[in-house]
C-alpha cells in the first residue's frame, strides 16, 4: 500500500511539477488572487483527469488520430498566444495587498480556461498515454499529489506577492508572458515543421 501511494505520488508529481504554460499561468494568477489560482488549477486538473479517463475507457483508438492531435495543437497554440498577449497587455497593473473580491462567475471563468488551455494541449494527451496503462496496473492513486499541487503551490506564490515590487512585477508579467508565447511558438512549429 505504502509502495503503491509512494508511486502515486510520484506520478503525480511527473504531471503537474514541470514548469508549463499552465504552472506559469497559475503562478501570474496567484499574485493576484489564490482563489482564481486555485480555479485555474482545478480547471486543468479536470482536463487531466477527462483524459485520463476517455484512455482508460478505451478511447486510445480515437485519441491517438493525428488529424485531432493537430487540431487541438493548432488550437491550443492559439489560446496560449491569446494568454500572452493578455498577461502582456496588463503588466502594468499593481499587486494589491488586498485580493480584489472575485464573483463565482469569474471563477467558472477562469476555471474554464485552464480547463481548455489543458484540454488543448497535445503534451497532456501524450502524457496521460504514456502512464495510463502504468497508473491502471499498479492501481496508482496521483489525485492526491496534483491536488496538494493545484491549492499550495498558488498559497505559497499568493502569500509571498508582497515581497514583489511593481517593477519586479511588471518584469515577472513579461517573462510569463515571453514563456506561454515561446510555447505556443514551439507547439506551432513542431506540428508543422517538424
Amino acid at each position: 500500500m505504502l509502495a503503491s501511494f509512494s508511486e502515486g505520488f510520484l506520478l503525480g508529481l511527473g504531471a503537474v511539477v514541470p514548469l508549463g504554460p499552465i504552472n506559469i499561468l497559475v503562478m501570474n494568477t496567484a499574485l493576484k488572487s489564490y482563489s482564481a489560482a486555485v480555479a485555474l488549477g482545478f480547471g486543468a486538473m479536470s482536463a487531466d483527469i477527462l483524459y485520463l479517463v476517455l484512455i482508460l475507457a478505451g478511447m486510445t483508438g480515437f485519441m491517438n488520430n493525428p488529424y485531432l492531435l493537430n487540431a487541438i495543437g493548432v488550437f491550443g497554440s492559439l489560446l496560449l498566444l491569446y494568454i500572452a498577449s493578455v498577461i502582456y497587455k496588463n503588466r502594468a497593473k499593481t499587486l494589491t495587498l488586498q485580493t480584489p473580491k472575485i464573483r463565482t462567475k469569474n471563477l467558472f471563468k477562469i476555471y474554464t480556461q485552464g480547463f481548455a488551455l489543458t484540454l488543448l494541449n497535445p503534451y497532456t494527451v501524450i502524457f496521460w498515454f504514456s502512464v495510463a496503462g502504468y497508473a491502471a496496473n499498479r492501481d496508482l492513486n496521483t489525485g492526491l499529489t496534483i491536488t496538494l499541487w493545484t491549492t499550495v503551490m498558488p498559497y505559497v506564490v499568493h502569500r509571498s506577492k508582497h515581497k514583489i515590487s511593481l517593477r519586479a512585477s511588471k518584469y515577472l508579467s513579461v517573462f510569463s508572458a515571453l514563456i506561454l508565447f515561446g510555447f505556443a511558438v514551439f507547439l506551432f512549429a513542431e506540428l508543422f515543421f517538424f
